[in-house]
């Protein structure tokens, strides 16, 4: 695949989300969760453990332990 390419893409698109609607929004984690996905898939371990663990506690602290969309993040 083009993983380099994606992991540039998703960067960015990241940021400007950051940037517009704030770190907490839904959007932001969802660029945040998928760019962690590429670094997983290149064997960047640490760096796709980090992103993954921020998502998951803001979703945590969002939504609640017990909320339904917490359970896709067992998936990780």
């Amino acid at each position: 695949g083009r993983y380099e390419d994606a992991q540039q893409m998703l960067a960015k698109a990241r940021k400007v989300c950051e940037r517009r609607l704030g770190k907490d929004d839904v959007a932001t984690l969802s660029s945040t969760s998928l760019l962690a996905s590429v670094f997983r898939d290149r064997g960047l371990w640490k760096e796709a453990e980090k992103l993954f663990v921020q998502v998951m506690e803001t979703r945590k602290a969002k939504l609640g332990a017990d909320h339904p969309d917490m359970l896709n993040m067992n998936n990780l």
